[in-house]
Order: C-alpha cells, then structure tokens, then sequence
C-alpha cells in the first residue's frame, strides 16, 4: 500500500508541473513542433537522468524514492500519449518535415538529457 501512496503523490506532483510547463509554453512552436510537450519530455528525461545518477552512487536514494520520482513523478510529468497526439496531428497535416523534426528531435534529446543528467549526478 505503501509503494502505491508514493507512486500516487509522485504522479500528482509530476501532472501538476507538467500542466504548468505547458500552460506557461502554450502556443509557443519551433517550425511545427509543439515546444510545450517536447520541453516537459525533455525535462523529465533529464529528471529521469538525475535519478539514475543518484541511484547509482548513492544509497540514500531509496527503493521508495525510485517509486516516488521515477515511476511517480517523471511518469506523470512526461507524456507519451500527447507526443503521439501530436505527431498524429502532423502527420494528418502532412506537415512530414515537423514530424520528422518533432520525432527526431525528441528521442534524440530525451536520450541525451538522461545520459547528461545521469553523468552528472553520478560524478559529483
């Protein structure tokens, strides 16, 4: 019961900044791509980066602190199903340049931003 407490706070804390980010980035574009979805994406790919960092050089953090900011937390504030909304969109557009620039973009900066993040808080 625990476990579901923690990943409950984690996902209303992540939902409720991830409505924020976008509210505060609503109508903002580069080219066609949405920068609202793909900056909380990319944020929390950087969060998801920091966890892991910590996790690997720490015991502090904790199996429940896993639950709370990975699974809670950086699975809420993240959304896939708006990114597919979205990519969806564009291509029923047939706007296949934003989509492949949103697609290519996103994944390439998610990756990088956990890596970064990752590196970062495992070497200090």
């Amino acid at each position: 019961m625990k476990s579901w407490l923690l990943i409950g706070i984690g996902s209303c804390a992540g939902g409720v900044m991830r409505y924020g980010v976008s509210r505060l980035l609503a109508g903002c574009s580069f080219f066609s791509m949405p920068l609202g979805t793909f900056c909380v994406n990319v944020a929390g790919c950087l969060l998801l980066g920091v966890f892991y960092g910590l996790l690997d050089r720490s015991t502090l953090f904790t199996e429940e602190m896993r639950l709370l900011f990975v699974v809670g937390f950086c699975g809420s504030f993240t959304t896939f199903s708006t990114f597919i909304h979205e990519n969806f969109l564009l291509v029923r557009q047939t706007d296949l340049a934003g989509f492949l620039l949103y697609v290519s973009l996103s994944v390439a900066a998610g990756l990088l931003a956990v890596h970064v993040g990752r590196l970062l808080f495992r070497m200090g």
